[in-house]
Order: C-alpha cells, then sequence, then structure tokens
C-alpha cells in the first residue's frame, strides 16, 4: 500500500472536527459553547453531509479510471441516497453509523478492482474509525 499523500491525510483529519466537536457538544462536555442537541444536530447534519460527498469520490474514481459503468455509478450513488434517508430515520445517528460502515465496504470494492487510487484503504480505514467513534458517542448520548 502506498503512502497517503500529505494532503489527503491533513485535510481528512481536518474533516473529523466537526465530527470530534458535535459528538463532545452531545456529551454535555463544551459546557456553555455548544449543548447536547446542538451537537446531535452537527452529527447528523455533517455526517450525512460527508457520506454523500464519499459517495462523490467513488463516483469520480470511476469516471478517472474508465469505469463509468452502471455498476460502479450505481454503488457510488448508495451513500447519498443512505445519508438522505437517514434524515428520516428515528435513529439517524445509527442509519449513518450503518451507511458508514456499507461506505467501507464500497472503498473497499473499488480499491479491490483497482477503481481508488493505491493509498485509498490507508486514509479510509482510520477516518473510519474516527467517524463511528463519533458518531456512536452522539447516538449514546442522544
Amino acid at each position: 500500500m502506498k503512502a497517503v499523500p500529505a494532503a489527503a491525510l491533513w485535510l481528512g483529519l481536518a474533516g473529523l472536527l466537526p465530527f470530534a466537536g458535535g459528538a463532545l457538544a452531545a456529551l454535555g462536555l463544551l459546557g456553555d459553547l455548544a449543548g447536547p442537541d446542538f451537537g446531535l444536530r452537527v452529527l447528523s447534519a455533517y455526517g450525512a453531509a460527508i457520506l454523500a460527498f464519499m459517495g462523490g469520490c467513488l463516483w469520480g474514481f470511476a469516471a478517472k479510471a474508465g469505469r463509468a459503468e452502471w455498476k460502479w455509478l450505481a454503488f457510488s450513488v448508495v451513500p447519498g441516497l443512505w445519508a438522505f434517508s437517514a434524515a428520516f430515520s428515528p435513529a439517524p445517528l445509527l442509519s449513518l453509523m450503518l451507511g458508514y460502515v456499507v461506505l467501507l465496504a464500497l472503498d473497499t470494492m473499488f480499491r479491490l478492482e483497482r477503481i481508488a487510487p493505491d493509498w485509498w484503504m490507508g486514509l479510509r480505514l482510520p477516518l473510519t474509525a474516527g467517524v463511528l467513534i463519533c458518531l456512536g458517542a452522539g447516538a449514546m448520548a442522544g
């Protein structure tokens, strides 16, 4: 596995900051700065936005790799549809958590087919773990 490019790593880690802030707020650890309800809204909204964004990444990988076939493009829209449906779930954070697990499976498929770059899983595994921890903390708090 190739090393994750520095820009992708740092921007990916920066993308965890709203998840971490949302989780801390949901747990009531930010005091007057942000309350639990705000934290849960941050986790739901940002979690859905990033899940949909990640589907767009998969679409881009398929297009760039010359694999813009029904199968790969259809797989790439799953995260966006999942993110949208999570907004209507009685347990949106749990729904998003499952969506990120499905996304990780899609990431793995795209990598095994050599559609995603060599370094992709080296980025996706730790970021997904961070996202799941934060969403899980919010789900337990909510």
